[in-house]
């Protein structure tokens, strides 16, 4: 066979990675709250794009979405027949970025001046100003603001709080002091002693123990203050590795102190805080929102649906076009129109395929995991996403993107969706595989309510689950302790005695 240059034709088939494709796989792994963010931004670039109002139509037949909807056999987006030029896409994830974006444009209206999202989450408008203002939050001082307020009572002197100020921003949100007096006094160009005394006014400001440079100086200071550091006490915070390890014999030789007076100064350390610069700031804690509810539903069944407050909804103002488009413009800009109207009808159906597809993951999630709705954590089954991706009829990235930062509500309580992704752990016997957050789960029961005087080791932990049909190793047991902040049988046993 001779080697020559030649001209051929080949038709193949490839996946084109669009703007609007890639504006899809973006919105699937967003969380209600980057999606709120995001639709707010292309609503602020985009000059067609409106919120609904909060009572505008829900769905194109005005109802809620709900699990039937989003049933592998449900007639829609997802069931779309693709053209046989795109067939050889139905592979991995193409199939689910084509089934997404079908062929056929997206249908004009013929009536209506606006083309809504079909999923009604209500989001507050620009001009929605009902909310008083004494229901906003107040501004919170944080850390160092609070403590440089304290400096400028303390002292008058501008170089003195100069240094104070150098000193508080080595302090770290849990208030310590994390840097080398030496180096922070040559970068202020001044001595380690005036460093010192600044850092030792600070270190009496409130919360009390800030400033300190280490756990034991944290707990020095705020002894100080009640009065309670004597010499038996500071024998005891120069041991504190000592109280980790329940060594309490080491420690009553240590601090001349017999038993009743050591279990006092465990307590006393105990009610002390040991990062006392969080008592400050903070900023206010934003509270999860499901974006599936899940309930029960008279049949014994359970109904699913997708939590529409989590689900902005937008509008293309179709009026707005047809007035501009009307008037003559420069090639700019209509180019720059028919780019926003574009951008404007995709974004609208990328929300309601993105709810769909959610819908339609945690319905398969319900449904597999029935067992645990039922009755609890003990009857979670191990899953994978290769489970869910072959039931729906999904690639498993698509599936991964889905679960990602998103919660569903149930009766058992809130729970990120990747909660129940678990792996499988062998049964004895012929049995069921069980899952891991199952096994975990067991583990803690049974530490809970081991005895004072019979406190169970791994090997016995071991044995109990395999006794229930559990066929796990010693390593995994000590693995899942260890994850759940559970000390060894040894630490247990002394603390269980010092409390006793």
């Amino acid at each position: 066979m001779s080697l020559s240059p030649r001209l051929m034709m080949r038709q193949s088939q490839s996946l084109v990675m669009t703007p609007q494709l890639m504006q899809a796989i973006k919105l699937l792994q967003l969380s209600s709250l980057d999606l709120e963010n995001y639709v707010s931004q292309e609503i602020e670039s985009n000059p067609l794009l409106e919120r609904a109002e909060a009572d505008g139509p829900i769905g194109a037949d005005g109802g809620t979405a709900t699990a039937e909807s989003a049933a592998p056999e449900a007639a829609d987006w997802l069931q779309h027949d693709l053209p046989e030029s795109r067939a050889a896409l139905e592979t991995d994830m193409g199939a689910d970025l084509v089934n997404m974006f079908p062929d056929e444009p997206a249908a004009q209206p013929s009536g209506d001046s606006y083309v809504a999202s079909s999923w009604a989450g209500l989001g507050a408008g620009a001009d929605d100003m009902d909310a008083s203002l004494e229901s906003l939050p107040g501004a919170e001082l944080s850390l160092p603001e609070h403590l440089e307020a304290q400096l400028g009572l303390a002292t008058t002197d501008p170089a003195v709080r100069m240094i104070g100020r150098g000193v508080i921003d080595c302090i770290d949100e849990a208030g310590y002091f994390r840097d080398d007096p030496a180096l922070l006094a040559e970068r202020l160009g001044v001595t380690r002693e005036e460093i010192v005394h600044a850092l030792r006014m600070v270190q009496g400001f409130d919360p009390c123990g800030v400033g300190a440079r280490d756990l034991r100086e944290c707990l020095a200071i705020q002894l100080r203050e009640r009065n309670r550091l004597d010499p038996a006490m500071e024998r005891f915070l120069e041991h504190l590795d000592l109280v980790a390890r329940r060594d309490l014999p080491a420690l009553r030789r240590l601090c001349e102190v017999d038993n009743d007076d050591l279990h006092e100064m465990i307590a006393e350390i105990r009610r002390l805080n040991p990062k006392p610069g969080l008592l400050v700031g903070g900023g206010h804690v934003q509270t999860v929102i499901p974006d599936v509810l899940v309930r029960a539903a008279p049949d014994g069944s359970w109904l699913i649906e997708l939590n529409t407050e989590t689900l902005p909804r937008v509008l293309v103002n179709q009026t707005y076009y047809a007035r501009i488009s009307q008037h003559p413009m420069a090639p700019g800009e209509k180019a720059f129109l028919a780019e926003c109207l574009q951008n404007a009808n995709w974004l609208t159906r990328s929300l309601e395929q993105r709810a769909r597809t959610v819908l339609k993951v945690a319905s398969e999630i319900v449904r597999q995991q029935d067992g645990f709705l039922r009755h609890g954590v003990h009857r979670l089954r191990p899953m994978n996403l290769r489970a869910v991706a072959d039931a729906i009829g999904m690639h498993e990235s698509t599936v991964s993107r889905v679960t990602s930062n998103k919660y569903i509500a149930t009766p058992r309580g809130l729970y990120e969706l990747k909660y129940f992704f678990t792996a499988a752990i062998s049964a004895t016997g012929h049995q069921e595989s069980h899952s891991a957050e199952a096994v975990r789960h067991r583990i803690r029961q049974m530490i809970d309510r081991e005895p004072p005087a019979s406190v169970l080791s791994d090997d016995a932990i071991v044995q109990s689950l395999r006794d229930n049909g559990v066929d796990i190793a010693r390593r995994t047991v000590a693995k899942y302790r260890e994850s759940m902040g559970i000390p060894s049988s040894v630490q247990r046993r002394r603390e269980k005695v010092a409390s006793a």
